[in-house]
């Protein structure tokens, strides 16, 4: 009789340690990582550095956080140290050298550090300023001192003239600007000057050789969805517009063999969550050469994993992350003879890519399977050889039950889709269990058979975990996430008939004790289903939306992606009013009966509190069973980067009401 293993238990989620921010020294020699790591006692998180070499990894930060820059040379990194002494809205960089010795002190930025990239002779730094104050910067330090005691004066109210003047994990941003600075050190001490007006931010940014290019707009009240390119000559100081006609929003900047490239969408197909085609961009021109089938970065969901983004430009090829169906994959794009760009897929299979990079010969990436939690790997540029180079969360996880994803195919709506079952060890045919259905965010977000910590805590527990990829996921293209105006609809059918489908390969699953829960779009699906459905004996609602009139008028992204996705012209009129309205789940709040927990943070600005509270509150009056848990001091990101103790309490209110409505 084989030997039963530990059950996943709720508080191990504080014992993994995630790397992040891969990043190859120019000569390949080195791979960087950071590594973030819980403490309980602190409930916070620290984050280490870590150096890899010839195939073994070593941690070479120990006393205080650290963050990764960039290389400076292929001995040299550029690392930023959160110290306890800080100067207020600066940034202290350090030099690590890979020959030995601790960090050394380099420059105090005068500004908070977004990018920095090295051009040349010179660096090419963007960095938080105030419309109102834009060259603090240049501040001795007893303005910077004075200004300071003024601010502590200020600091009881928020005075906002412009939309958005929150961001969800950045906070209030009325008046701030990511600026474009060059950057010069002269005997130990910064030398900035910033390059862009004051209203000017700067959205994307990317170095070649003396040459950066950036893409960003005025602001001016109201943000817009598009924006501008420009080209700035370290050497001459001569800097040019190469696009200002508008009609495109640019991003994910990159140059191959001298050739500028942009990553750009005009949104008229399939609006905001349209996939940006790759453009050619020369002065006054922006030419498609590559329309990607599926989106160009990570979507795959988890909660133990950071990161979503991995480039790597050089040797005449792009390589980029990819989401494919339900998985993750790299592509490889160089030059055609026609002026496109060829695409060949150089790795794929299933599981999560959290992030990416590549030398000259090497690739890394971070990757979790659905029996482990991320490490870094390596392989070979041509995607061949793929070795393991870190066991950080080994430990964590030796001697314990990991539920491998059963796949369940079905067929809704006249789309062949597919989703999963965790099952309990020691499941048995014969014996009744209670199950829960995970919805995902975005929704243009997939899942995947990646470890995932809520869902192997509740097979854990007992349960029956189902997760599918519904209509308006990613991973299967533009015309499949596309549900603009049908939210509550296919996507509802969608989910109802996984459900049929999954009792249907599962009899032994307890009709009457199914759970339903989801984040973000799942926590408005999870509102929608209770105003539509009878069938689940209990529901949690996290971060979610309940009234897209109200969302649209106090989300950070709520003024254009409301009425996106809700297929309306615009927020203004009856006609747009009503169909807001009908997609709303606090509409249909009167029909629900369905015992409900809702999960909200206090500044999540995406899916902002008051979106929770009408539909726990319309609940209530309706005699429904609610209990809401607000988190002080947490985002939308609760679930996934919350502080240590957060995310515990989080899973356990969750976990503890399915208990609750489904004990016999």
């Amino acid at each position: 009789m084989p030997k039963k293993l530990k059950p996943i238990l709720l508080e191990d989620i504080a014992l993994y340690q995630i790397p992040s921010n891969l990043k190859y020294s120019p000569d390949g020699r080195y791979l960087a990582f950071e590594v973030t790591r819980a403490d309980l006692e602190k409930n916070d998180y620290h984050t280490d550095v870590y150096v890899a070499e010839d195939g073994s990894a070593r941690r070479v930060t120990w006393s205080i956080d650290a963050g990764i820059v960039l290389w400076d040379d292929s001995e040299t990194l550029i690392l930023r140290r959160s110290l306890p002494d800080a100067k207020p809205g600066t940034t202290e960089l350090f030099r690590l050298s890979m020959r030995g010795g601790e960090a050394e002190p380099w420059v105090t930025l005068p500004f908070p550090l977004r990018q920095m990239e090295k051009a040349g002779e010179v660096y090419a730094v963007t960095g938080s300023i105030r419309l109102s104050d834009p060259d603090a910067y240049l501040d001795t330090p007893e303005a910077r001192k004075e200004k300071e005691e003024k601010e502590k004066e200020e600091q009881d109210y928020h005075v906002v003239d412009e939309v958005p003047y929150w961001f969800n994990g950045a906070g209030y941003i009325n008046g701030r600007r990511s600026a474009l600075f060059s950057l010069r050190v002269e005997d130990g001490k910064p030398v900035c000057k910033r390059l862009t007006a004051p209203a000017f931010s700067v959205d994307s940014l990317c170095a070649d050789g003396d040459m950066v290019y950036y893409a960003g707009t005025e602001r001016h009240s109201r943000e817009s969805l598009y924006n501008q390119l420009y080209a700035w000559n370290t050497v001459t100081g001569k800097r040019e517009t190469l696009w200002r006609k508008g009609g495109y929003s640019f991003g994910g900047l990159f140059a191959l063999d001298d050739q500028l490239y942009a990553h750009a969408s005009d949104m008229k197909a399939y609006g905001v969550n349209q996939t940006a085609d790759i453009c050619a961009v020369e002065k006054n021109s922006v030419r498609k050469v590559f329309v990607p089938p599926v989106t160009l970065y990570s979507s795959v969901l988890g909660d133990t994993a950071e990161g979503s983004g991995g480039t790597y430009t050089g040797e005449g090829a792009y390589l980029t992350l990819a989401t494919v169906e339900d998985h993750n994959a790299i592509f490889s794009l160089s030059p055609a003879g026609d002026g496109s760009l060829a695409c060949r897929t150089l790795w794929e299979q299933p599981g999560l890519v959290c992030s990416m990079t590549a030398s000259k010969d090497r690739i890394a990436m971070i990757y979790q399977g659905w029996n482990h939690v991320a490490e870094v790997f390596e392989m070979n540029r041509d995607g061949s050889g793929m070795t393991q180079l870190t066991h950080l969360n080994e430990a964590a996880l030796e001697g314990r039950y990991v539920a491998e994803p059963k796949r369940v195919d079905y067929t809704s709506d006249g789309f062949d889709l597919h989703g999963w079952v965790l099952l309990p060890q020691d499941y048995s045919p014969r014996k009744a269990y209670p199950a829960v259905l995970d919805v995902h965010g975005g929704p243009r977000c997939v899942y995947g058979e990646t470890f995932f910590h809520e869902m192997q805590l509740w097979a854990a527990r007992g349960y029956v975990v189902c997760f599918t990829n519904i209509r308006g996921s990613d991973g299967r293209g533009d015309a499949f996430a596309d549900i603009r105006g049908d939210y509550g609809g296919v996507d509802f059918r969608n989910l109802m008939d996984f459900m049929d489908a999954v009792l249907a390969a599962y009899p032994n699953i307890d009709k009457a004790r199914l759970c339903e829960t989801g984040g973000s779009y799942g926590g408005f699906m999870t509102n929608w289903i209770v105003g539509h459905t009878d069938r689940f004996c209990c529901a949690a609602s996290q971060r979610s939306i309940s009234n897209w009139v109200s969302m649209s008028f106090i989300s950070d992204i709520g003024p254009y992606f409301g009425p996106d996705q809700c297929g309306t012209e615009g927020l203004f009129g009856d006609k747009n009013t009503e169909a807001l309205w009908a997609h709303s789940p606090l509409k249909y709040a009167k029909n629900a009966k369905t015992p409900t927990l809702f999960i909200h943070s206090e500044e999540d600005y995406r899916c902002p509190l008051p979106e929770g509270m009408q539909m726990m509150q319309a609940l209530t009056d309706n005699g429904v069973e609610t209990r809401m848990v607000i988190f002080k001091g947490e985002n939308h990101e609760l679930s996934r980067s919350g502080k240590p103790k957060h995310r515990i309490r989080r899973l356990q209110e969750i976990t503890d009401w399915f208990e609750k409505h489904t004990r016999v």
